[in-house]
């Protein structure tokens, strides 16, 4: 099929790399302009633009795509896929294609429509996930769904690697799905709109860490939030980041942040509801350590509070 695809981050590579793998014609990649980065805050491309000029890929970066129509016609696509691209296709550009532009999403819709679908499935402590080939539509993620491929969301899956599981099952259901899609052999289902619910964007602040939430809540966002926006406390005056830990059905009787225990096996601290075993953290400026190597350079004492 003759394509134009439409993709930024990380996440959009393994479909790219899929599409052009199983012999289809790209005929434009879209992709967000170049963005500062770094401590040069130099202008750096995105992971897709990248995979798309190693593959000698003609590069679109408009910054809206208000005025792409007649440049979209041009180039007379059987479909655009669409793929974390970050920006909204105008209504008027979803029926240009012969089959119109198609969306790789990262969960089972309708549930998590938005933008932090892998994260907020893992915090909510959803039991599967997934990917939705979806006929896109003007409302946000609420077009047909095309195809659909489940994960189960494991005990130590973090936002990481659920993030690159769904990558490669989303390369897969794309290929299958534009391959069923010509043959004539894909139904579209519409979303049951009852069961819907939203992803709303990860914010920065949300890592910082509340403990008088209850410690199953608290190890499940710290999973999610793992590798960003990362879940921090602060022990005196400097900052900690947890990056693996475990909840304790545990009785408390100690104000929620207290360290009850603090040796080789974890640091244990009281929430609102059961205790947190931090296994892993990284002092800020350092290195992620064992909590065995923290304390070998650290004291941290049981009765301390962390904030």
């Amino acid at each position: 099929m003759r394509l134009i695809f439409a993709g930024t981050p990380d996440f959009a590579v393994p479909c790219l790399e899929a599409l052009i793998a199983a012999g289809h014609d790209i005929a434009a990649i879209y992709t967000q302009p170049d963005r500062p980065a770094g401590r040069g805050r130099k202008l750096q491309p995105g992971p897709v633009k990248v995979c798309a000029l190693n593959h000698h890929l003609p590069v679109y970066q408009p910054e809206t795509l208000k005025n792409e129509a007649e440049q979209l016609k041009a180039f007379n696509a059987d479909a655009m896929i669409v793929v974390a691209y970050g920006l909204i296709l105008p209504a008027s550009i979803l029926t240009i294609p012969k089959f119109g532009c198609l969306n790789v999403h990262a969960s089972l819709l309708p549930r998590w429509r938005g933008a932090a679908p892998i994260q907020r499935a893992i915090e909510a402590g959803d039991s599967e996930t997934g990917v939705t080939i979806m006929q896109m539509d003007a409302g946000l993620d609420t077009g047909d769904m095309l195809l659909k491929t489940s994960t189960p969301i494991l005990p130590d899956d973090t936002g990481g690697s659920l993030h690159d599981r769904l990558t490669t099952l989303g390369a897969e259901a794309l290929v299958s799905a534009l391959a069923k899609l010509e043959s004539g052999e894909l139904t579209a289902e519409p979303q049951d709109e009852s069961m819907a619910t939203y992803a709303r964007k990860l914010e920065k602040a949300e890592g910082a860490i509340d403990w008088r939430q209850p410690a199953d809540l608290l190890a499940r966002k710290i999973r999610a939030f793992e590798p960003w926006p990362g879940s921090s406390c602060v022990w005196g005056e400097r900052k900690l980041r947890l990056r693996q830990v475990t909840a304790m059905d545990a009785p408390i009787n100690k104000a929620p942040g207290t360290v009850v225990r603090a040796d080789s096996d974890g640091i244990v601290v009281a929430t609102g509801s059961g205790q947190l075993r931090i296994e892993r953290l990284q002092l800020a400026g350092g290195k992620p350590q064992s909590v065995r190597e923290f304390l070998n350079g650290h004291a941290l004492n049981t009765g301390e509070r962390l904030n």
